[in-house]
């Protein structure tokens, strides 16, 4: 499920004077941020010296080892020498056509040390048509100007900002007209690479009233998409159940009746329904319904439904007799709903109302997989947490308090030496500016510290400091806190 993807970004700008470009550096910058976004490990450079680009390109090749996708993004100064590409590190040496091949990065060898990798998927990017700066001093043909074609070994794609032998041009804004294109399509879910490179030609061609046209050169055999849907990094259920937004009802079903009711907001249906949920109608569920009536019985319990709140009290017990697999996809969706929304997205607050009731579920070995399940489709998607849910590890927390006049007062809350306190935002703040503050205790202060770090409680080791502070001591939080996740 998971992706392991690695890139190289390397933006050049800070050239010799008259030739120095405005956008390159601001171009790997946002690529490399919005990589990381889709959880590639990214090695950036900025204007690098020739020296540098090497040492990178080997950081990079040492990557490709252990990684499926591969990615070589440069922006910056380029230029063709005997039908070959160079692209131009800062300190490149233009005297001659000879000393500029031997200080510069040869695209070749970029290509060559990617097909030599064990990724399956290589994209190289080249926004790095430009000019070339010495093409006066070299007295050079206009056909020389720009990239020259390349061969894309198997499973490669090779982007160029422009046509083989035309030029680029540099933006007029943050980045270059091929960069701010690609930032633009690459958030398109569900999107085959060479279909967003397609996009981003038509939106280059419009922004250079048709002067600019954008070239690829591929010989991929699978699909390769930035943006994945939940549908397509989870396997085990259909899109419908993974975005229950999009679940269509069937009453002519039993599962579907139930979980008709749980949906309908009335506590004097909702309870009922989950009687119905027994061994005799389960064996005529299949899992995509459970997994649904799973997610269904979640978002009753938080809606105060007293029969789903002890469903889940009690599911080892209510569940023993639904065989392992049945079992599995009722939990794995109570999960899901933690989790994700009903169009299958991330939340970016998790519905943590019965969070550490469900996470105590882990501690049932035959329950093993569904917090497995949970963990790698939190991983598949890239959400950023400390301590990753569901993978049942132990974390120590330190809250550091001073003492004031009337209780302690939180100043910062250590984890692994690093402080991931996050102030609040100034809309709490009282009109002089000063943080205005809540009042709490040890043993609320723990559960909100678990819902932020999204941690149960029982894997939840806080202390305090200093050590005077008590179970009833009365200590004062900003309002508005929260924990940095990065």
């Amino acid at each position: 499920m998971k992706r392991k993807m690695a890139a190289l970004v390397i933006g050049n700008a800070d050239y010799p004077a008259g030739d120095e470009l405005e956008n390159p550096v601001n171009d790997a910058v946002d690529v490399s941020t919005k990589l990381k976004s889709y959880d590639f490990e990214v090695i950036l450079g900025t204007d690098c010296s020739n020296a540098d680009m090497e040492k990178k390109l080997k950081e990079f090749s040492v990557l490709l080892k252990t990684h499926d996708v591969g990615m070589f993004f440069f922006a910056g100064h380029g230029m063709q020498i005997d039908g070959s590409n160079y692209l131009l590190a800062i300190d490149t040496d233009g005297s001659s056509e000879i000393d500029a091949k031997h200080s510069s990065l040869s695209l070749d060898k970029v290509v060559e040390v990617m097909a030599k990798s064990k990724a399956s998927t290589k994209i190289i990017v080249l926004d790095a048509c430009r000019n070339n700066p010495w093409k006066r001093a070299w007295h050079r043909d206009a056909s020389m100007r720009g990239l020259a074609s390349v061969y894309a070994p198997k499973g490669t794609i090779i982007g160029f900002a422009t046509s083989p032998g035309e030029l680029a041009a540099d933006g007029i804004g943050r980045n270059g007209t091929y960069t701010e294109a690609l930032l633009q399509h690459i958030d398109t879910k569900d999107c085959p690479v060479e279909t967003m490179f397609k996009r981003v030609r038509n939106t280059v061609a419009a922004a250079t009233k048709g002067k600019q046209t954008t070239w690829e050169h591929t010989s991929l055999a699978g699909e390769f998409y930035f943006n994945l849907g939940i549908d397509k990094l989870v396997d085990e259920y259909d899109e419908t159940a993974l975005a229950d937004g999009l679940f269509g009802l069937d009453t002519s079903k039993p599962s579907h009746i139930i979980i008709k009711d749980l949906k309908s907001y009335n506590w004097y249906v909702q309870n009922p329904a989950l009687l119905k949920l027994d061994e005799k109608s389960v064996k005529r569920m299949g899992v995509n319904d459970l997994f649904v009536l799973g997610r269904n019985i979640y978002q009753a319990a938080c809606g105060s439904s007293g029969a789903a709140d002890v469903f889940i009290e009690n599911f080892v017990s209510r569940t023993a007799q639904f065989g392992a697999g049945k079992r599995k996809a009722l939990l794995d969706g109570m999960l899901f709903e933690i989790f994700f929304d009903s169009t299958g997205n991330f939340r970016q607050k998790i519905k943590g109302e019965y969070f550490d009731e469900v996470f105590d579920l882990q501690k049932v070995p035959a329950l093993k997989t569904s917090f497995d399940f949970i963990a790698d489709t939190l991983v598949a998607v890239g959400a950023n947490f400390i301590e990753l849910p569901g993978r049942g590890h132990e974390l120590n927390v330190t809250v550091s308090t001073k003492k004031g006049k009337k209780g302690y007062i939180v100043e910062s809350v250590f984890i692994g030496g690093q402080d991931v306190f996050q102030p609040p935002e100034s809309d709490w703040d009282d009109l002089d500016g000063i943080p205005s503050y809540s009042k709490t205790v040890i043993e609320r202060l723990n559960g909100n510290l678990s819902r932020e770090l999204v941690v149960p409680q029982r894997l939840l080791n806080v202390t305090y400091t200093p050590a005077t502070v008590g179970e009833d001591d009365v200590i004062y939080i900003a309002r508005g806190w929260s924990i940095k996740k990065s």
